[in-house]
């Protein structure tokens, strides 16, 4: 597999971001004996594999035919435009995180997610459905891989071995899939309730947070009913017909949204596929699933231009390891565009990232609604 022929588009494309790295080469040579050994009919299911060189690798080299799951939507289509792409995509199927997918699969590769809820999830799936002689081969970077890691992993399979490191990653081997420890335990997703806010929380292990609200999520609720008179939204002085919870997480900000603005439209969106099954299942545990629109999208792409009336954002800043203002930036410029004229981008942002001429570019006129040592909070005018 030439790797160096793996594209990231349409994810985000730049300085120090790869669509591979060391730790899928390591996967896939510690995993060649399986690999080899598989006859043609075997499924092979890869879970994580960021951009493709996991999945086109065992397709390309091995003639094997594999499901795949990527959560961030970008890099799902990228797998499949590398697919198309190279000529692979009739042995390559990427679908979600279901029983489907490692349903009788005795080979799972995974790159290892930092979260070790996810992974909770993730091993569990593989635990109660792959076959009973299933073997994943998981890895990652040194750097963001705990003895924690096997820990979780020994929760649901008997025997997980480490591999010597090469270039900064590593790999565990995990075996003996114990199905009855499956059928037991907490199930995924999990739920909480914070009092403060008075909300159900849903989450899936994959979802930033958990059942918690991060400290950014929580200083813009603080601040959201003075948001909404900066931005004309309140009933008083005429409420916004549309309002969309931008990379929404698990759903908190829509509840809110649904709750104090009930005569508009309200879109979750998320281009993480355990972030909008999280915000689906929070809404419904708050009596608003009914009013709250969740999407799996690239941004604000479902939106025609000038047709939303209000943007709520607390934008990510980590494209997989790397940090990266481009992901903020972008929302912001489709933020920009999908606006009415009129329109307002409230958003949440660690002040040392000094978002506000972006957004003064990008948007419109902004003015600091609130700010603390970590976070400021922003309203945008479109222009």
């Amino acid at each position: 597999m030439d790797f160096d022929a793996l594209r990231r588009r349409p994810d985000i494309e730049a300085d120090g971001l790869r669509a591979f790295d060391a730790a899928d080469r390591l996967i896939l040579d510690e995993a060649v004996g399986q690999l080899v050994a598989l006859t043609e009919g075997s499924p092979v299911a890869v879970i994580g594999d960021t951009h493709g060189a996991l999945a086109l690798a065992v397709a390309s080299d091995h003639g094997l035919a594999v499901r795949a799951h990527q959560d961030a939507l970008l890099g799902e289509r990228a797998i499949v435009a590398n697919a198309e792409r190279l000529g692979l995509a009739e042995r390559v199927e990427v679908g979600p995180l279901d029983p489907a997918l490692v349903a009788g699969a005795r080979l799972v590769l995974l790159r290892l997610p930092r979260s070790l809820d996810a992974l909770d999830e993730q091993a569990r799936l593989i635990a109660e459905h792959a076959a009973p002689d299933a073997v994943v081969v998981a890895g990652g970077r040194l750097k963001h891989m705990t003895v924690a890691m096997n820990d979780v992993l020994l929760r649901w399979f008997e025997r997980v071995d480490v591999s010597h490191a090469r270039q900064k990653s590593r790999v565990l081997i995990a075996t003996g899939p114990r199905r009855e420890a499956a059928n037991g335990g907490d199930a995924w997703p999990r739920r909480s309730r914070d009092e403060g806010l008075g909300i159900e929380i849903v989450a899936h292990g994959g979802v930033f947070a958990g059942t918690s609200v991060d400290i950014g999520t929580r200083f813009l609720l603080a601040n959201l009913e003075a948001a909404l008179e900066t931005s004309g939204a309140l009933e008083t002085s005429g409420p916004p017909a549309s309002a969309v919870d931008l990379a929404c997480g698990t759903g908190i900000v829509a509840v809110e949204l649904a709750r104090r603005l009930p005569g508009a439209r309200i879109v979750a969106t998320d281009q993480s596929a355990a972030a909008a099954a999280s915000a689906r299942e929070t809404a419904a545990a708050n009596g608003v699933g009914d009013r709250v629109e969740v999407l799996r999208a690239d941004g604000l792409e479902f939106a025609p231009e000038a047709s939303v009336d209000l943007v709520v954002l607390n934008p990510p800043f980590h494209a997989g390891p790397a940090v990266t203002t481009a992901l903020a930036e972008r929302l912001f410029a489709d933020a920009g565009r999908a606006l009415a004229p009129g329109g307002r981008l409230v958003a949440v942002w660690n002040s040392h990232l000094r978002y506000r001429p972006a957004l003064e570019r990008l948007v419109g006129p902004t003015r600091q609604l609130a700010r603390d040592p970590k976070f400021t909070v922003t309203v945008s005018t479109r222009r």
